[in-house]
């Protein structure tokens, strides 16, 4: 194969993080040496959305997404709203996320996780965006206003997927896909990888949402986008495939998601 064939493409990391902060030139160089590019940096509030723009205008093979994470739900506002929307323009970003539901912490009240991540799929919808979507604890109101609110019109990621058979199964049949990380690789994670060893190789992106869920190797220490690497080795082990088949569709996978070009340049 080609070298073009190996790249991955870390779908989810967050390159705003405070623990890059001192060195995130150099965490975006060994992902380029480990031929993973580009990477998706990814908003999570309005802060976070205006610094993955910027890492996306500055650092070629950094692509963005915008949003708002149910953490931070109740901050959203009218004027919040729009900011997004206009970041939302901008050429390097690719998606509207990360949005969606978490039950477990309940950072914000759950009447306004949803309200917001209603209101954020119909502004995916306008914008002709695929979402990024956040669930923990809550499959069950994720699933049901992704159905209301028409998300299969647009598309997108299930991220960091932790969920049963069953929700695979509806993921799939409303066209999203399903990212794994580096809880693939934990030896505590015997129900996941039975679920992913069941899905279609077509339907599975990769993510390190660094900097954390480290995979094994490094497992306890900072995550970065490099590491993805290890996902795939995880991944192909599972598959029984060979990772350059890994990377190839699951490469590819994101390119059709995102709307990238053959190689994968934005």
């Amino acid at each position: 194969m080609g070298e073009s064939d190996t790249i991955l493409i870390d779908t989810h990391a967050h390159l705003d993080h405070e623990r890059f902060k001192d060195d995130v030139d150099q965490v975006i160089e060994r992902a380029k040496l480990a031929k993973v590019q580009p990477i998706v940096t990814v908003g999570a509030d309005l802060a976070s959305s205006r610094q993955a723009v910027d890492f996306a205008r500055r650092y070629p093979g950094v692509i963005a997404t915008v949003g708002v994470h149910p953490h931070d739900a109740d901050s959203v506002s009218d004027s919040v709203l729009d900011e997004i929307t206009m970041l939302a323009g901008d050429e390097g970003v690719v998606a509207i996320g990360e949005i969606g539901l978490d039950y477990h912490y309940d950072f914000s009240p759950r009447d306004v996780q949803r309200r917001v991540f209603a209101i954020q799929i119909s502004l995916a919808r306008e914008l002709g965006l695929p979402i990024v979507v956040h669930v923990r604890e809550a499959y069950r109101d994720v699933m049901s206003i992704l159905k209301s609110e028409h998300a299969e019109d647009v598309g997108g990621i299930i991220h960091c997927f932790s969920g049963d058979r069953e929700v695979a199964k509806d993921c799939l049949d409303m066209g999203f896909y399903i990212s794994v990380g580096g809880i693939l690789t934990f030896a505590n994670s015997k129900e996941l990888r039975g679920i992913i060893k069941g899905l279609p190789l077509e339907r599975i992106l990769l993510e390190t949402d660094s900097p954390y869920l480290t995979p094994v190797p490094y497992r306890g220490k900072r995550n970065e986008p490099a590491y993805v690497v290890h996902v795939a080795e995880a991944l192909a082990n599972l598959k029984d495939i060979t990772f350059d088949k890994v990377a190839e569709i699951t490469t590819l996978n994101a390119c059709k998601l995102f709307g990238l070009r053959k190689g994968c340049s934005a």
